[in-house]
């Protein structure tokens, strides 16, 4: 077991309400040297499937023999998801669109501050846990500098960008050029969401999780080698052009698409008409987020994920 677990808080400002606005995270220290692995999640807040994965890992990790130490960051962004929504209400910016951040900044952009100060700065490895928010489902892993690190996660697709980090793949910067400045591992999971059951996806994230922390001999036991995987370098996102009902068309997250293979149909709760049809874009797609529950969208609204087989590894 851990010979220490503490929970650690740093403020770095005050609410309006005379409240402390902190960062909080859960130390889990060793028995032997090694590194120092940071795990976070939610810094959207309409994403908490990795959050709730944070808890499950707290509790498996307190009963495993620890090498190095671990810093859980169950919640980075509290502000937005006390509300369920993805950005701060104080500000209404992308929090992972901030960093390295901004002492004298606005609240999001203290935050990020915080965040990188007390966490990021402060570790040797990056595991950053995202989701579909609370309608969309996905599922993927990002290869950034760590190829190996990314694949024993063992999803089944990854997603190696080929543009730069900074602004031409986000738009801004985010945990993932903070690290890779100080040149660390890092590595971004996307999975669960959307109004479903998200307890599989919980407990693939922990048994992922683990299985990297294994791989990084943080804790003991053999590393399952990874299942066949697909790696692709394009991904097109499909966003409604009309609100309505998004009706899923679609075959399961990690299915082969069809030139022109049908997604989904958008409809209006009031006149029952089709608005739009929505298509996969590729000769050959694999599904990578979707909508599994018919949902109610606006205009613009995160739709699906499709990634080219074209440009597939493997």
């Amino acid at each position: 077991m851990p010979k220490h677990a503490r929970i650690i808080r740093h403020k770095f400002t005050t609410l309006a309400n005379g409240e402390d606005a902190t960062v909080l995270m859960h130390e889990l220290q060793g028995e032997a040297d090694g590194p120092t692995i940071g795990i976070s999640a939610a810094i959207h807040g309409n994403e908490n499937t990795g959050s709730q994965a944070v808890l499950d890992l707290y509790r498996r990790l307190s009963g495993e023999r620890l090498r190095g130490r671990i810093l859980l960051m169950p919640v980075a962004n509290p502000y937005a998801f006390a509300g369920n929504h993805r950005y701060a209400r104080l500000d209404e910016l992308d929090l992972n669109r901030q960093f390295p951040g901004n002492p004298a900044g606005s609240f999001s952009q203290q935050l990020a501050d915080a965040i990188t100060r007390e966490f990021l700065e402060k570790i040797d490895v990056h595991i950053d846990l995202h989701t579909g928010t609370d309608r969309p489902t996905v599922d993927y892993v990002y290869i950034w500098n760590d190829e190996a690190l990314s694949r024993s996660f063992n999803s089944s697709v990854l997603y190696r960008p080929t543009a730069g980090l900074e602004g031409t793949v986000f738009g801004g910067l985010t945990t993932v050029v903070t690290v890779q400045r100080r040149n660390i591992p890092a590595v971004v999971i996307e999975l669960g969401g959307g109004i479903v059951d998200q307890t599989p996806y919980v407990a693939r994230t922990v048994e992922g999780v683990c299985n990297m922390l294994r791989h990084l001999g943080a804790i003991e036991g053999e590393v399952t080698p990874p299942p066949a995987q697909t790696v692709v370098r394009s991904l097109a996102g499909i966003r409604p052009r009309h609100g309505g009902w998004l009706e899923p068309l679609a075959p399961p997250l990690g299915a082969v698409l069809a030139a022109g293979q049908p997604l989904a149909r958008i409809v209006s709760p009031y006149s029952f008409e089709t608005l739009e049809e929505i298509v996969s874009p590729f000769e050959r797609g694999i599904m990578v987020m979707g909508h599994l529950t018919r949902n109610l969208v606006e205009a613009g609204d995160y739709g699906f994920l499709v990634g080219d087989l074209a440009t597939a590894e493997g």
